[in-house]
């Protein structure tokens, strides 16, 4: 090869060099997208689409479809015993609820229901994680022992209470005479008084370990760095806890404590398994007494309640986020 060849190859290299960096050095007009980029973008699009369809489709028949058959019987004079005329009687359903002076105790009832039980639950839940945090024997076999109820049905929970505070046989009332608490037994699901104290406590004992279980997860998270920070500060445990553990897991406990508020407004299954709403409606919630109705055949009335509940929980929830979101502005 001469050397003019040569010099001629190098040129052109240096001379394609060049271009390049004036071209990065003074860019123009962007580089066009390659042809087969959107038919990639469009290909993801239908296998996304594909994937979601048959949840979608799922969720539509068993979820949005009764929703909305439940809210046309809500304003419809629907019971089971006549099905030959549901005429439209707007809000007169509602009103009916309204009125009944069962409505008063029952959404009273519902408030005591959650409130105490959420209280309680999560206190007892969150010493409960803070034990299980540490390490000691055995751990494993009380991390189980402390969430296996949540394992067990809620309306099973419901029928072994049943027997517990059972005011003839029950092992409640043998204990509390065994020890000389009482002399008598204690008609702990008769009387109007005791009814609804008895099924928050089994609500109490059934719901200790949903918060145990995602407190602990949250408390495992937190970093120990920022204990032994707050050590070297000369930070005792309650500061460290307060001003340390709460705010690093705020977001765990305020998701929780929604979920659960949630759950329990709408868990009939421990009340309806041991007292079915008595005596007297002593312990009727919401939804105990939403399956009277559907017992009853009364379809549009369990409608226009399910309605009811719905709303308190929607303005529940709303409210909720909305002093969460305050709170986190400066």
């Amino acid at each position: 090869m001469t050397a003019d060849g040569v010099g001629g190859a190098g040129t052109a290299r240096s001379g394609s060099t060049g271009a390049r960096r004036r071209a990065a050095s003074y860019p123009g007009k962007p580089t066009p997208p390659r042809s087969g980029t959107r038919q990639f973008g469009w290909r993801n699009a239908r296998v996304l689409l594909a994937f979601f369809a048959p949840a979608f489709v799922f969720v539509a028949i068993f979820t949005y479809y009764p929703l909305i058959r439940g809210g046309q019987m809500a304003f419809r004079k629907w019971s089971l015993w006549d099905l030959t005329e549901t005429p439209w009687i707007g809000l007169d359903n509602f009103r009916t609820l309204i009125e009944n002076p069962i409505f008063t105790t029952t959404m009273l009832n519902s408030l005591i229901w959650v409130v105490v039980s959420l209280v309680a639950q999560f206190l007892i839940g969150f010493v409960i994680a803070l034990g299980l945090r540490r390490k000691f024997r055995f751990r494993g076999v009380y991390q189980a022992l402390v969430f296996y109820p949540w394992a067990v049905s809620g309306f099973l929970i419901g029928i072994l209470f049943r027997w517990m505070f059972n005011s003839e046989f029950g092992v409640v009332n043998d204990m509390l005479m065994r020890i000389g608490l009482t002399d008598k037994p204690i008609p702990w699901l008769a009387d109007p008084k005791l009814a609804l104290a008895s099924v928050i406590i089994a609500n109490i004992w059934y719901g200790v370990a949903f918060f145990a279980i995602m407190i602990l997860a949250a408390l495992q998270s937190v970093p120990h760095e920022l204990h032994e920070a707050a050590a070297l500060d000369g930070a005792g445990r309650w500061k460290t806890l307060m001003r340390v553990t709460v705010p690093t897991i705020k977001t765990t406990l305020v998701l929780t404590v929604l979920l659960r508020v949630i759950w329990i407004f709408n868990f009939p299954d421990i009340i309806w398994a041991m007292t079915g709403g008595g005596p007297g409606n002593q312990t009727q919630i919401a939804t105990t007494w939403m399956i009277q109705f559907t017992q009853q055949g009364e379809y549009g009335l369990a409608s226009a309640l399910g309605f009811i509940v719905m709303g308190v929980l929607v303005v529940f929830t709303g409210a909720y986020l909305m002093l969460l979101t305050r709170e986190r502005k400066p």
